[in-house]
């Protein structure tokens, strides 16, 4: 029997840029549907916004990642033509990306040991969501 589920993540994010380990949410919604083999999309739906798979085990490497966004995408509103003076955002948003697929399987999400999945910030604090399909058969 094939299975498609669609759920939404909302999430309160606290500051301009910061990375939200969103892992344990995606897996639990993999146990309320118990899926055991398929697919997981995670999407984000705004232009200021992304998710990334990368290093789950030092908080320092999203603290860096950011930084290095930061540095490569300084926020210079006087510069910008974008009225709204967040095109740093948009630029970070484009980079990283704006979905994520992984393999589920046996009920996990096929990760590596130091991995997570993050929604990513860059234009906040804001209230956000993202949503999240899984295909399976």
């Amino acid at each position: 029997m094939s299975k498609n589920v669609i759920r939404e993540i909302l999430l309160k994010t606290k500051s301009r840029d910061e990375m939200i380990d969103i892992t344990a949410q995606l897996e639990t919604i993999l146990r309320q549907e118990n899926v055991q083999e398929g697919f997981c999309i995670v999407y984000s739906p705004h232009t200021t916004a992304g998710v990334t798979i990368n290093e789950n085990a030092d908080p320092d490497v999203q603290m860096d990642i950011l930084r290095r966004l930061d540095e490569a995408y300084p926020y210079v509103e006087a510069k910008d033509r974008h009225i709204e003076g967040n095109s740093a955002s948009h630029l970070k948003a484009s980079t990283v990306g704006v979905s994520q697929t992984v393999i589920i399987h046996n009920g996990n999400l096929l990760l590596g040991r130091w991995q997570g999945i993050y929604f990513c910030e860059f234009d906040g604090p804001r209230t956000r969501s993202c949503f999240v399909k899984i295909i399976c058969d």
